[in-house]
C-alpha cells in the first residue's frame, strides 16, 4: 500500500491527478481519466456513482485498502476518490493494485 500512496504523491506533485468527487467525475466524463482510485471507506453511494461513470467510459477502477484519511495524508488533501490523468502513472498504479 505504501508504494501506491507514494506513487499517488508523485502523481499529485506532477499535477496529473484530480481529487474529490466532482473533479473525479469531471475527469471521467471528459475522457481525461486513465484510472480511478477509491478509498475503502468511501460511502457506497459516492463510490457507486463514480464507478458507474467510469464503467460507462471504459475507465478501470481500483478500490484501495487504505482509508480516506491515509489517502489524504499521502496527497496533502482529504479525499476518497482520485482520477489519474497520466497513462504512465495509471499503468504503474494498475500493476501495483493487482499485485496486492
Amino acid at each position: 500500500m505504501n508504494k501506491i500512496l507514494s506513487m499517488l504523491g508523485l502523481c499529485r506533485r506532477a499535477g496529473r491527478i484530480q481529487l474529490g468527487h466532482d473533479p473525479v467525475l469531471e475527469s471521467v466524463r471528459s475522457g481525461k481519466a486513465r484510472l480511478v482510485l477509491l478509498a475503502r471507506d468511501l460511502s457506497a453511494h459516492t463510490a457507486g456513482g463514480i464507478q458507474y461513470a467510469a464503467q460507462q467510459m471504459g475507465i478501470p477502477v481500483c478500490v484501495l485498502s487504505c482509508t480516506m484519511e491515509e489517502m489524504g495524508a499521502a496527497l496533502g488533501k482529504y479525499a476518497g476518490a482520485a482520477a489519474v490523468e497520466d497513462t504512465g502513472f495509471a499503468n504503474k498504479l494498475k500493476t501495483l493494485c493487482t499485485d496486492r
